[in-house]
């Protein structure tokens, strides 16, 4: 499979942009990347670093999105979703204005994947393109075999994102749930904080489940109706 029909089947979340990335803890970071959209002839690639819960998959997405509605061609796609295919699935991706690969940290130590992520990054800057990679790390902290590619990540613009806390994930999932039209009352959404999962992403996934309940039983959010939903 090559490049081209893999990412055919990469498709953007609408609710990953910049105007709906809540949580106070990286905001600044957040308008760091917003404004390089603005001005990616200013920078060789953008690194995004930080733990798996700090929204570097959304951020990247957010830069597809606003590229597309500046008229530029972009791509975003896992490396998790492409080692299946080896590293040859890497080729043709240059042909986008845009590239952001998430979770580059996955094939450190991996020659082939680095020296392939390596020729992307010249391919990319040789059209005058620009590239976005998230990493677990800084790329000197991780065990990168390629100092080509480390000296590459490095000398770019270095973004590192802070693990949420409370306060911010609580904005984050009455943000979306707004979004999303349910009314979460103060009671329901510290209920919610106390029951859920740190993680962010599970936290999220809690209130698709409640957002799909509350419309197939025509039920506002309160807390007996999550009690029941979420079995707690």
């Amino acid at each position: 499979m090559t490049a081209s029909q893999l990412v055919l089947g990469v498709k953007l979340r609408d609710e990953a942009r910049f105007d709906n990335f809540h949580g106070d803890r990286n905001t600044t970071a957040a308008q760091r990347l917003e404004s390089v959209c603005h001005r990616p002839d200013d920078v060789p690639v953008v690194v995004l670093c930080g733990d798996a819960d700090t929204g570097k998959s959304h951020l990247l997405q957010a830069v597809c999105h606003l590229g597309e509605q500046q008229g530029r061609t972009a791509v975003c796609i896992s490396i998790a979703e492409l080692e299946p295919f080896g590293a040859d699935a890497l080729s043709g991706l240059e042909g986008h204005d845009i590239v952001c690969l998430d979770d580059v940290d996955r094939i450190a130590g991996q020659q082939v994947w680095e020296e392939a992520i390596f020729h992307l990054y010249n391919r990319i800057q040789d059209r005058g393109g620009l590239l976005l990679v998230s990493l677990s790390d800084l790329p000197a902290s991780l065990p990168f075999g390629l100092p080509d590619l480390v000296s590459r990540f490095s000398h770019g613009l270095v973004i590192q994102l802070g693990i949420y806390r409370d306060e911010d994930r609580l904005k984050i999932l009455r943000a979306r749930a707004e979004q999303r039209g349910l009314v979460m009352a103060d009671d329901v959404a510290s209920y919610i904080m106390r029951r859920a999962p740190r993680r962010l992403g599970d936290l999220l996934g809690i209130l698709d489940i409640l957002d799909e309940n509350s419309l197939q039983a025509q039920r506002r959010l309160t807390i007996p109706f999550v009690k029941t939903v979420m079995d707690w």
